[in-house]
């Protein structure tokens, strides 16, 4: 039997931290380490500030990416529907409202939770699903980007 998708939850402790810079960090920590990677924007627009800000940052670097699931060459892609999801990708960043169906397709799975309230709210009704799945989320406390 496979491993269990690993899902852990970066709450961020101030309304001043970016949920797309840690997202970036992220795909960029993962990427050097070999992984594929795919991030789930919540919307349309979420998904174009995104794909600007992974041409530069973290400064100094470029993180290779592609809108859309469209070119599997790419190592990072940002999707807009978790139907967009490529089973090649084995790093998830969800940065949408619901949870990751079927997560155990990926080896990893990371939630990012905004300081904002209705957005915590999304994240802990998140938390609750991986668990009724059976998964055991983790959790991390980030101060800083």
């Amino acid at each position: 039997m496979a491993d269990p998708c690993q899902v852990d939850f970066y709450v961020l402790a101030d309304p001043s931290l970016s949920a797309r810079q840690l997202a970036c960090r992220l795909c960029m920590m993962a990427w050097e380490q070999g992984h594929r990677v795919a991030v789930l924007a919540g919307n349309e627009q979420d998904a174009n500030d995104l794909d600007e800000l992974m041409w530069e940052f973290p400064p100094g670097r470029f993180l290779p990416h592609t809108p859309g699931a469209a070119d599997d060459a790419a190592p990072v892609s940002i999707v807009l529907a978790a139907e967009e999801l490529a089973p090649g990708r084995d790093v998830v960043i969800n940065l949408g409202g619901a949870a990751i169906p079927q997560p155990e397709r990926f080896r990893r799975l990371l939630e990012i939770v905004p300081a904002d309230a209705r957005q915590k709210q999304a994240s802990r009704e998140k938390f609750r699903q991986y668990r009724e799945w059976g998964l055991s989320p983790g959790s991390h406390d980030i101060q800083k980007i």
